[in-house]
């Protein structure tokens, strides 16, 4: 099985011609505005266009309203909604159901009792991704180059399409996949030289590294 790969974060023509060139499946826009990768809505649309449907298009959301989250999708015709906050199972599901698109989930995890915690969400969303915690008082929830134990991934079953995240780099993501079987691996500031600056080498290298995985 080829492990699938999504570039998060993306918000420059240049970057995203990078993730389309070199093949990754998926790619994510931001939309948490004190991220340094947030996208505005007119600068999603313009990607969007660039972009076609040569990837899919996934909108990242922290606890976002329905108005941004509608907005988004009509802007950018995206795929796919990732959930990065603290949405609930039932909120998960009553996104899913009115905007009849997949739903993905965001499990932050630091101990065992965390993979445990996504079995609530079965059912509700399409995917899962399990990134690592960020600290309590952290500015931001993720793209922080963090990563969890991998080991406790060790006999997965998710039940469900999912996918690991946090720390992801050119020279670790092979190991990463040895040891977890992702089905998916998510980078975003793995593959940039400072915050929201993202690489187009490295982009390339990191999908490089997944394929030879």
């Amino acid at each position: 099985m080829t492990t699938k790969i999504k570039i998060c974060g993306i918000s420059t023509p240049e970057t995203l011609d990078a993730v389309i060139d070199a093949r990754a499946e998926f790619v994510g826009f931001n939309f948490y505005p004190p991220s340094p990768r947030h996208v505005s809505l007119q600068d999603l649309s313009a990607l969007a266009a660039r972009a076609g449907s040569r990837v899919a298009k996934v909108g990242v959301f922290v606890d976002a309203d329905d108005v941004l989250i509608g907005a988004a999708i009509e802007a950018g015709r995206l795929d796919a909604i990732q959930l990065h906050g603290e949405e609930t199972p039932a909120r998960a599901a009553e996104l899913k159901q009115r905007f009849g698109i997949p739903v993905w989930k965001v499990i932050p995890v630091a101990t065992s009792a965390d993979i445990a915690r996504s079995a609530d969400y079965r059912g509700a969303v399409d995917f899962m991704l399990f990134d690592a915690k960020t600290p309590k008082d952290a500015a931001l929830p993720g793209g922080m180059g963090l990563r969890f134990d991998w080991t406790l991934l060790s006999g997965l079953d998710a039940g469900m399409p999912w996918g690991l995240a946090g720390g992801l780099t050119p020279a670790n993501v092979a190991d990463a996949i040895g040891r977890t079987g992702a089905p998916l691996v998510d980078t975003s500031s793995g593959v940039e030289t400072g915050p929201g600056d993202k690489d187009p080498d490295a982009i390339a290298a990191f999908c490089s590294a997944v394929r030879k995985a």
